[in-house]
């Protein structure tokens, strides 16, 4: 029984392959071999160099006016179908030039602020792209894009063109459309110029080797963020209200009331040059939590419950709270604020089962 499920049950990936033209199939293998690197220098072992439309289109012009040369005795004609297949010639020899000894380094990936440079699914999540020419020539028409597989179809006829000015960089912005969250790898990118006739096509490939942390979509029109509960041995709101008693001191946060900053140890701190402030610490900011808890979103759809706790993280950061996260699978984030703590909790909510 098991022998012949296993003869049934093909993987996936090679019968894609087997439907694949044989261009196609030639790509993937060529996709398949290269390293991964955040860096790429290209040089003649990784460069490639064939006739474009109009290149093919020219050698069948250029076999017609030979014929024609030959048969009419042309001498006029032999010299036009020469000067101009020599011309092509030293097109070819250029534009493989102009790409030869290029460098590429890949500068970040994802949205940069708040999330340190992750970014959400279903959302464009751009690539930051370093191009230097160290030699004393400028390189012209080189055009990036993100490279066309059966895995990433997306903005891939999206060509961004510079030119590189002698012995400067050039940086340059890609997007891809990433469509499920976890960490994941970045898409190749396709490195291609015509330069100087577009007789020929002339390209590299490169696989970046950095992983982007994709965080779940946030819910659109999220509901307000749950109260604060109090926590167990803690003593009530109007309590504490009622008094001016404090626990003790701690780190200003974002959003404390300026009557609760110790203004005699910030002077200290002002004139020690470290310009860190100080709060008093109530006891309800001890016995009353902020938490988000994947039980309290009041929706069965597992997916739907981690948009909507994105979606309170982001606005929790936003109001400048303290809160805790508690996810569907029992895993808890103590509570904190900041941007340190949103892209750790944004990152549990991409990383959950």
């Amino acid at each position: 029984m098991k022998r012949s499920a296993s003869k049934g049950e093909q993987p996936e990936t090679s019968n894609i392959f087997q439907r694949l033209s044989p261009r196609a199939r030639v790509r993937e293998w060529m996709f398949a071999r290269l390293p991964r690197s955040d860096q790429l220098t290209l040089t003649q072992g990784n460069v490639y160099i064939l006739p474009s439309r109009a290149g093919w289109a020219m050698l069948a012009t250029l076999i017609v006016l030979l014929i024609a040369a030959i048969n009419y005795q042309l001498n006029l004609g032999y010299l036009l179908t020469f000067l101009l297949a020599g011309s092509a010639a030293a097109s070819m020899v250029v534009g493989h030039g102009n790409l030869r000894g290029l460098q590429l380094s890949l500068g970040g990936a994802g949205t940069q602020g708040s999330t340190s440079g992750g970014c959400f699914a279903h959302a464009p999540c751009p690539m930051h792209i370093s191009l230097h020419n160290a030699r004393r020539s400028r390189r012209w028409g080189i055009g990036l894009a993100l490279h066309k597989t059966r895995h990433n179809t997306d903005h891939s006829d999206a060509w961004t063109w510079v030119d590189i000015p002698e012995q400067g960089s050039t940086s340059v912005q890609l997007s891809f459309m990433p469509t499920r969250r976890g960490r994941q790898e970045l898409p190749a990118i396709s490195i291609l110029t015509r330069y100087p006739l577009g007789a020929f096509r002339v390209w590299a490939l490169w696989r970046p080797q950095t992983l982007v942390w994709v965080y779940p979509a946030p819910e659109i029109h999220a509901p307000p963020l749950p109260a604060a509960s109090p926590e167990a041995g803690g003593r009530s709101s109007a309590q504490v209200r009622s008094g001016e008693e404090f626990d003790g001191v701690r780190s200003y946060q974002t959003g404390d009331p300026l009557k609760l900053v110790v203004w005699k140890k910030a002077a200290q701190s002002f004139a020690a040059g470290s310009h860190q402030l100080v709060s008093r610490d109530r006891p309800m900011a001890h016995h009353h939590r902020l938490w988000l808890d994947a039980r309290h979103t009041g929706l069965a759809d597992h997916e739907a419950r981690l948009s909507r706790l994105a979606a309170w993280v982001l606005m929790a950061q936003q109001q400048g709270r303290t809160w805790g996260l508690r996810l569907p699978g029992g895993q808890e984030i103590a509570p904190a604020s900041g941007v340190q703590h949103t892209t750790r909790c944004l990152e549990a909510l991409a990383a959950c089962p």
